[in-house]
């Protein structure tokens, strides 16, 4: 086995106290914060995504004739389990946001539906399904907003000097983040009020 000549070993040694001193440890620890919090919002919307079969089967079953509503919250599931995101590629990710985000209203309509019909707002497997749902909701909003801190936390840390030169020298590149204005509608939807009163129905006059 060749032996390692001490100049070399120097040379490496302060290399790696260079590389150090610049960033690249911190580097690789905020990448893989990046992506750990990315598996974390991926790991919600399939959550949530999980759960509408069982939702659309308990809707079916009081409002069959609500079909169009029904299609639209299957199709959007669909679409976005269809996509293959790259949460490194902006256009990836606005193409996985945009279908989240008509998920999203897809949902918020289906949940207008329920509102009339007070049978199926008192299933027990609906009332589930509707608190399930909200826990998902909010973890999806946490998780995603967590990945935004991460994300905009990197980038600020690679784009500084001297970290910069040390990620230009390793291929890091700053990351892709969820858009203000997509953000802001998939947050705002479902907009649902789960402990809001019916209104008594109105009796018919009678002839």
């Amino acid at each position: 086995m060749r032996a390692v000549s001490p100049f070399r070993l120097i040379l490496l040694t302060l290399l790696a106290v260079m590389l150090s001193g610049c960033g690249y440890n911190q580097i690789q620890q905020k990448d893989e914060a990046v992506k750990a919090g990315w598996s974390e919002v991926l790991n919600q919307y399939k959550r949530r995504a999980d759960l509408i079969p069982n939702l659309v089967n308990t809707v079916k079953g009081y409002a069959a004739h609500e079909q169009q509503v029904l299609t639209a919250v299957t199709e959007a599931r669909a679409k976005v389990s269809q996509i293959n995101v790259n949460a490194d590629d902006a256009a990836s990710l606005q193409k996985f946001q945009q279908a989240q985000g008509e998920l999203s209203s897809a949902l918020s309509r289906l949940m207008v539906v329920t509102e009339n019909y007070p049978n199926l707002k008192a299933d027990q497997s609906f009332l589930g399904l509707q608190t399930q749902l909200e826990g998902t909701e909010n973890r999806i909003t946490v998780a995603r907003g967590r990945y935004i801190q991460l994300v905009q936390d990197y980038n600020t840390y690679i784009r500084s000097f001297p970290q910069n030169l040390v990620a230009m020298m390793f291929g890091y590149k700053t990351k892709p983040n969820f858009a203000v204005e997509n953000e802001r509608a998939i947050q705002e939807a479902p907009a649902v009020d789960f402990g809001q009163p019916q209104q008594p129905a109105q009796p018919q006059q009678t002839q």
